[in-house]
């Protein structure tokens, strides 16, 4: 069995260490939230006061936090991941960040003699708590093996797309296609609705022909169709909009430096936008629905609730 350090410990981090500890493994997760560290602790976490206390001893060092921001914060300084690593410690970031981000790690883990891998994933909330996570692995070859195996219990499927910052390259791209059929199940559903079409026939047609995508089938903006859909809960957040607007516009702005244009993820990021100028960036991106019926009531949706 392995030891892990887990830096974050959130939505996405608290149940994929959770699958770490049903597998045998020692987990001990840091995190600023109090909320998160209880909710990790009652899943069988070993709750550090530090990153250094977390990384006391462990084999594999993962971080899943927000922002690319974060990630710097956890790994410079004194207090952080590159002071107290060892190399022996292999150093896995799973987290959805820029670019530069992403290199700036694994050259800085390299100059220290640091293993390192980019190790982002997909598959939502329901893939962190089911174990069937995708991840997309980037770095020296020579580190793949060790590192699927460290992410074999939370894993449904892992790939590795090439070398350093190929898996977030990966992530990118694949996120800005998530949204684009997020657009897709949203506006199909709606026009299906007023055309009147039974919104579960629409579903099942949709999910065997060409309209079908994961959006579809796992985030579907209709209540009482899907048990995943966070329409069946007035929109609370299994993909907040604002993390869903952050990564959207990492493929922006991917797509800027690299000379390739993105009309349909520009769309997509305008949604969000026209969501967080509503103060509504802490709800479901699915929500992106109420942009389509500005003057109408959407189906799942009851302000009232929030107040």
């Amino acid at each position: 069995m392995s030891s892990y350090a887990w830096i974050g410990l959130g939505n996405m981090g608290g149940p994929m260490t959770a699958n770490l500890v049903s597998a045998g493994h020692t987990v001990k997760g840091f995190d600023l939230s109090e909320q998160a560290c209880v909710a990790a602790e009652l899943g069988g976490v070993q709750i550090a006061g530090s990153i250094a206390e977390a990384m006391e001893g462990v084999d594999a060092v993962f971080t899943m936090l927000p922002k690319g921001e974060h990630v710097r914060a956890v790994y410079e300084g004194e207090a952080g991941i590159w002071a107290h690593a060892t190399d022996q410690m292999l150093l896995i970031d799973s987290s959805t960040v820029d670019i530069e981000t992403s290199r700036y790690i694994h050259e800085g883990s390299a100059q220290r003699g640091l293993g390192f891998v980019d190790a982002p994933v997909s598959g939502g909330i329901s893939g962190a708590e089911a174990g069937t996570l995708a991840f997309m692995l980037g770095g020296e070859a020579q580190l793949m093996e060790r590192a699927t195996g460290y992410i074999a219990p939370m894993s449904g499927r892992t790939i590795v797309a090439g070398a350093a910052s190929m898996g977030i390259a990966a992530k990118i791209c694949n996120n800005m296609m998530l949204f684009i059929d997020l657009m897709a199940s949203a506006e199909g559903s709606q026009l299906a609705e007023k055309l009147g079409l039974d919104p579960k026939v629409f579903w099942e047609i949709a999910s065997v022909s060409s309209g079908r995508s994961w959006a579809q089938q796992t985030w579907y903006p209709v209540p009482d169709i899907i048990d995943t859909a966070a329409a069946n809960n007035n929109f609370e957040a299994t993909f907040r909009t604002d993390l869903a607007r952050k990564d959207v516009g990492l493929a922006l702005d991917a797509g800027e430096s690299t000379g390739v244009r993105l009309p349909a993820a520009t769309l997509a990021r305008d949604h969000f936008d026209e969501l967080i100028a509503q103060g509504l960036g802490a709800k479901d991106c699915s929500l992106i629905v109420k942009n389509l019926l500005p003057d109408e009531p959407v189906r799942g949706w009851n302000p009232q609730q929030e107040s």
